[in-house]
């Protein structure tokens, strides 16, 4: 049986706070976010909205591609994001979390 994992950057707002995570069930992590359901960085700082996500079918691959974007610069998040999401919509809303 094939799993899906994701890696995914929140955003508190267009070119504001980011965060990157992976998990396996991104409608359900997203609506934790946003609901603030979830201690820690993204609820201090009000990081709620999905930007970006990438799928894998193994964690191991998912958990190294969020390793390596969390050391990349910030302007090369961005110009991630904004290559894929230029309005820097909520994508969880559209995903169904």
């Amino acid at each position: 049986m094939s799993r899906t994992y994701y890696v995914y950057i929140l955003a508190s707002k267009r070119n504001g706070t980011l965060y990157i995570g992976v998990t396996r069930d991104l409608a359900r992590r997203a609506w934790e976010h946003r609901e603030e359901m979830i201690e820690g960085f993204t609820k201090k700082y009000g990081v709620k909205r999905l930007v970006y996500f990438e799928t894998f079918d193994d964690v191991y691959a998912a958990i190294v591609r969020e390793k390596r974007l969390k050391k990349y610069k910030r302007e090369w998040k961005m110009n991630l994001i904004e290559a894929n999401n230029l309005e820097w919509n909520d994508l969880g809303e559209t995903f169904g979390a």
